[in-house]
Parts: structure tokens; C-alpha cells; sequence
């Protein structure tokens, strides 16, 4: 696998790892929000990944089987989840039902949390890898100018 192809990887997993972030920072910030503008409490995102070829172009498609293996990662798309909202009684609450009883997300934050900290720990690696690749190319080009 070349530099470039690597780079190519670790950028897309930069990208779909902020992509992440984003969906869990909504699902925190909304985690009270009882009604929405399309009606009723917030609904949970999540981001669905995907993976495709790391080539693009034909010629890189026939490069070979070295690559051929390799794949990027992309987010294909932000879905609502179906959970139920959570039902607490609060009759004095401006969107209480006739029973008295509040429809709040099925955001656990806890567990938000957690998986900022796992998109966090993702990013960070894949900054990583692209650190030690520019690395490996500045030295590969100081032995060449030697």
C-alpha cells in the first residue's frame, strides 16, 4: 500500500468520525427537548458507516493486489432511531399530555459519553496515522537526498 493510499484511509475515517461527533453532540444537547418542529420529542441519531474501495480512478483500480484490500470508510447516512420516548409525569409541564405525563427522548447520556469518547479515540488514531505517514514520507525523501 502506497503513502498516498494511506492518507486517503485515514482522511475518510477523519471525516466519518466527525461526522459521528456530530450526530452525539445533537443527542446530548437534546437530550431534554420535548418537542420538536416536526412534532414531538427529539429522536436519537445515529450515523451508519460504510466502507468502499480506496481506489478511485481506473489506473488505481488496476495497480494490483496490494491494494485490493483496501478500504476507506464513509458515513452513508444519519438515521433517527424508532426507541420509544420515556413517558414522566409532570402534569404542570407546558407539553404534558391529558394524563399528565411528558415524552422526553430515549437518550441515555451516559452512554452518549461513552461514544464520543470511542469517536474521540478514533479521531485521534487516525490523526496519528497520518502523522507517522508524513513522517515516513519526509524521511524516505531525506534518504533520497542523501
Amino acid at each position: 500500500m502506497d503513502l498516498l493510499t494511506t492518507l486517503k484511509i485515514s482522511s475518510s475515517g477523519i471525516a466519518a468520525q466527525k461526522k459521528r461527533m456530530a450526530a452525539i453532540s445533537s443527542n446530548i444537547a437534546n437530550a431534554q427537548t420535548t418537542k420538536t418542529a416536526e412534532g414531538g420529542p427529539y429522536r436519537k441519531k445515529e450515523v451508519v458507516f460504510g466502507s468502499e474501495p480506496a481506489r478511485e480512478s481506473f489506473s488505481e483500480i488496476l495497480e494490483g493486489e496490494l491494494d485490493a484490500q483496501a478500504e476507506s470508510v464513509h458515513a452513508t447516512e444519519v438515521i433517527s432511531t424508532d426507541k420509544p420516548p420515556i413517558l414522566k409525569y409532570e402534569p404542570n409541564h407546558p407539553d404534558a399530555n391529558d394524563q399528565g405525563y411528558v415524552a422526553y427522548p430515549n437518550i441515555n447520556v451516559m452512554e452518549e459519553m461513552a461514544n464520543m469518547i470511542s469517536a474521540s479515540r478514533a479521531y485521534e488514531a487516525n490523526i496519528n496515522v497520518m502523522n507517522t505517514t508524513k513522517g515516513m514520507a519526509m524521511k524516505a525523501l531525506e534518504i533520497g537526498n542523501n
